[in-house]
């Protein structure tokens, strides 16, 4: 039979395939499944390490070339050359040949040997103007130092900041110099110059004194501008030194020293005339350094702008390059036939687009045998794939969050899409609040391109939830109009259906007045009437007009989520569940609970001022039905007859616990019985495939019925190769466990619809939190006048809206939809859902894209 329609309401019906491909086409058949992300592939090759595989050195290849486009990458951010990103939604790459792939790795070798010659120089040559320049400061601090011998300070050191002037002014101060050095000379005294560290002096210093215990003299001055150290590329401030010292030992030792404490020795010539040419030789190179510098921090910079053109392109292409080897690498390869084959589960209904791509795939690489792809029987139990779009993304992200749906069974996303945004306006309602937030979602829906940019982690997940957002204020504008409430204020949209027995001005303050309803029969036609706002009473009305309220929310929610576990059971074809689980859970809960929301909409329903009693309390009369069946308080009956109901539904309601308990269990076990009496096999008993290899976790067949199962809509999946070894039926267990469903299901229908009245706490919640902002920010400053009036109006009017938007919109709806998160969950979900499925992970370059976070830098 032709597979069914996929909806939304379930999951797609999937396919165990075989996939024949040639191992020449093997490649482009991957690529174009991937493009299409539909197959979702088996590891044939587990028992093979991942470095015997057959394409392992592809990766390692590629894995190379990405290695080298991230070391472009850093290049770039080290020189603060910006990187062109990629934009999928506008950029579409199409998938490259294997000789472009070829010629792209080849071309990004030859860019790394570029530009890492280029670094290699640059860092060189970088290195060696730092030494330039620092012999050139030593050079200019030690000639110093001879001269201030002398008195010749400020001369010295006006002529030495002009590199081209003699060291000495004249001829006398140049002899006296002479006679200064050949005295040095003559005494066999030496030194040692060089630069260190200024955080390093002070340890130089007395690592010195100690070990040539004083035999030293040692003259230092600071360099003004800090030096850059091509190491790390960082600017440290240091000092020049020159130390005076008798003996070649010493002075060897004092070399040691410097060396070990990170400090350049720099030769500096005893002879004045010499220096100065030591100091223009020094120039001259280091301008010739700084030339070739700037050439190749030039050449370095184009050939990095030019890859940055690019670096997004090519790492995308590598990365979906990777991913087809690896894939590939789960295939298993037939060498004698150069055929690769393939297992893995997809949708049953693009079986057909399956096949036009491999049949593409085949006639554009000219070959005459066609890829193969057969359909296998199998009684695993397939992935869970639930198709959605951008706006049914979100709310199935929601359900996805508890767990992963059963195959096949009901899709809580549907239902969810209404019931969770109304169950939040109805804790959330508020005309003006709702206005507000949806105004937000328009906005993020409007400028939906510009904003999915936006890398700020705490707006993503608000835009990724922009739809959930609108349909939430849409139903939150509803509830506001229903409650009559816009920042904790009425609006009187239609005249009041309450009239006042006396004018107002006929009162005196503090005396209450009371009103009545329009004798005409007139009420006020939608929502709230405006009269109650401000009344004395008004709390008291709301409280139980919103108590009510929530009990039958949560009684209709919960009725129609025990009707999905009919649909489910119905679906697969477990009548045992019906009869066993689903009819005495839909009794006993209506007639406990369903009599509940009766006796509320018939308490709604009479005028009781007019009949001469008193309105009953319901939840008293709820209480004595347990507690004192077939009897009524004075003043508790509502309606004739009362206690014969009540006794009845009581006895009703527990009459379903024993068929509750006792008759999926033994109607199982009889079940069972019956199949080894006829010789088949029991119920739980596995068998196994052998395309499957027998070794998945969900083993067994998909029902849990024999060695076939019909998937609820004529399919048959017959089983081969049946194992010997199974597990026999175990009453206990599965006494057990309807014991335990049976507790859980009795418990919850009472601790479930008591959840519900979150909706009336939170609402009243919001609603006086509102009234509470409100008359603390603007009800103080709208009553003064002039211009500090004036004043205060504007400052109360920012500091009320700011917040409005902060407490009201953010916090409390953030804390309602949290509550109604869980009411979908727990009082909901637990009623139909089994949500024992796996997920469909299928092999897509746009989902790999999306979640890989090696790529974010690189995508816009």
């Amino acid at each position: 039979m032709a597979p069914q329609k996929d909806t939304p309401f379930r999951s797609a019906q999937m396919s165990m395939v075989q996939l024949y491909v040639s191992n020449e086409i093997g490649r482009e058949v991957v690529t174009a499944l991937g493009e299409l992300g539909l197959c979702q592939f088996r590891d044939l090759n587990e028992e093979v390490s991942a470095f015997q595989r057959t394409f392992t050195q592809e990766i390692r290849r590629l894995d190379n070339v990405e290695r080298q486009l991230r070391y472009f990458n850093a290049q770039m951010d080290k020189a603060g050359i910006p990187l062109r990103k990629l934009d999928l939604d506008v950029d579409r790459l199409a998938s490259p040949s294997t000789s472009e792939i070829d010629e792209l790795g080849e071309r990004c070798e030859k860019l790394e040997q570029r530009i890492s010659a280029l670094n290699d120089s640059y860092e060189t040559l970088k290195k060696r103007e730092g030494d330039l320049t620092e012999w050139r400061w030593v050079l200019r601090e030690a000639g110093s130092f001879f001269d201030r011998a002398h008195g010749n300070v400020e001369e010295i050191r006006a002529s030495t900041d002009n590199d081209d002037a003699p060291l000495l002014s004249d001829i006398e101060q140049h002899n006296s110099a002479a006679d200064v050095e050949r005295s040095f000379s003559g005494m066999n005294i030496g030194f040692v110059a060089g630069v260190i560290s200024r955080d390093r002096v002070a340890a130089f210093e007395r690592i010195l004194w100690r070990t040539l215990r004083g035999n030293l003299y040692m003259n230092q001055s600071e360099i003004p501008e800090p030096l850059i150290d091509p190491s790390n590329n960082e600017a440290v401030n240091k000092n020049v030194f020159v130390i005076f010292a008798h003996g070649k030992e010493i002075l060897a030792k004092i070399r040691k020293i410097s060396e070990s404490m990170g400090a350049e020795v720099y030769n500096v010539d005893e002879n004045s005339d010499l220096r100065r040419d030591q100091i223009h030789e020094v120039n001259s190179r280091l301008q010739d350094v700084q030339n070739v510098l700037r050439n190749t921090q030039s050449t370095l910079e184009a050939e990095l702008n030019q890859i940055s053109q690019s670096l997004s392109a090519w790492m995308v292409l590598i990365t979906k390059e990777k991913s087809v080897y690896s894939t590939l690498n789960l295939f298993s390869y037939d060498s004698a036939r150069r055929t690769l084959i393939a297992e893995g589960w997809c949708p049953t209904n693009d079986l057909p687009r399956i096949r036009s791509t491999l049949q593409d795939v085949t006639n554009r690489a000219g070959l005459s045998v066609p890829s193969i792809i057969n359909e296998i029987r199998t009684n695993k139990t397939p992935p869970t794939y639930l198709k959605t779009n951008k706006f049914t993304e979100a709310f199935q992200t929601i359900v996805n969050a508890y767990g992963t749906a059963t195959y096949r069974e009901v899709n809580p996303t549907m239902p969810v899409i209404v019931t969770f945004p109304f169950l939040f306006a109805v804790m959330f309602g508020d005309f003006g609040h709702a206005i507000i937030m949806l105004c937000s979602a328009l906005a993020m829906i409007y400028w939906e391109k510009p904003l999915k940019k936006v890398t700020f982690e705490l707006f993503a997940m608000m835009y990724y939830g922009r739809y959930i957002a609108l349909i939430m204020a849409t139903f939150s504008i509803f509830t506001g109009l229903i409650y009559n409430d816009i920042f904790s204020k009425s609006m009187t949209l239609f005249p009041s259906a309450w009239e006042f027995r006396r004018p107002p001005g006929d009162y005196t303050e503090g005396q209450s007045v009371e009103a009545t309803l329009n004798e005409h029969g007139y009420r006020y036609p939608f929502g709230l009437d405006p009269a109650w706002h401000g009344a004395s009473n008004d709390l008291l009305f709301s409280n139980s007009y919103k108590m009510k309220m929530s009990i039958i929310l949560g009684w209709a929610h919960m009725t129609y989520s025990l009707c999905f576990a009919y649909i489910n059971a119905r679906h697969f074809k477990k009548p045992i569940d019906i009869w066993g689980n689903f009819v005495p859970g839909m009794i006993f809960f209506q007639s406990i609970f369903g009599y509940l929301v009766v006796c509320i909409i018939y308490k709604w329903s009479v005028d009781w001022s007019s009949v001469g009693n008193k309105a009953p309390g319901l939840l008293n009369m709820l209480i004595y039905m347990f507690l004192q069946p077939g009897e009524l308080e004075a003043g508790a009956q509502l309606y004739s007859g009362q206690a014969f109901v009540q006794v009845s539904l009581l006895l009703l309601a527990f009459a379903q616990v024993p068929v509750l308990l006792f008759l999926k269990p033994f109607y199982l076990r009889w079940e069972h019985n019956r199949a080894r009496a006829q010789g088949y096999r029991g119920l739980g008993e596995h068998s196994r495939v052998s395309a499957l290899d027998g070794d998945d976790e969900n083993d067994g067949l998909m029902n849990g019925h024999g060695t076939s199962f019909d998937d609820g809509e004529g399919v048959a999946m017959i089983s081969q190769n049946i194992d010997e070894e199974h597990e026999e039926f175990d009453f206990s267990e599965v006494m057990i466990h309807q014991v335990i469903h049976t507790i859980e299901f009795c418990l919850n229908c009472v601790s479930h619809t008591a959840s519900y009245l979150r909706l009336w706490a939170l609402s009243l919640a919001h609603q006086q939190l509102s009234v509470v902002l409100w008359n603390m920010t603007l009800g103080i400053v709208l009553p003064m006048n002039g211009i500090v009036g004036v004043f205060m109006i504007v400052v109360g009017f920012y500091l009320w809206f700011f917040l409005t938007i902060a407490i009201l919109v953010c916090m409390e709806g953030t804390s309602a939809m949290l509550h109604s998160l869980r009411l979908a969950w727990v009082e909901s979900f637990s009623k139909f859902a089994e949500f024992n499925g796996w997920p469909f992970a299928p092999f897509s370059f746009n989902t790999l894209l999306e979640e890989s976070e090696d790529l974010k830098e690189f995508l816009g």
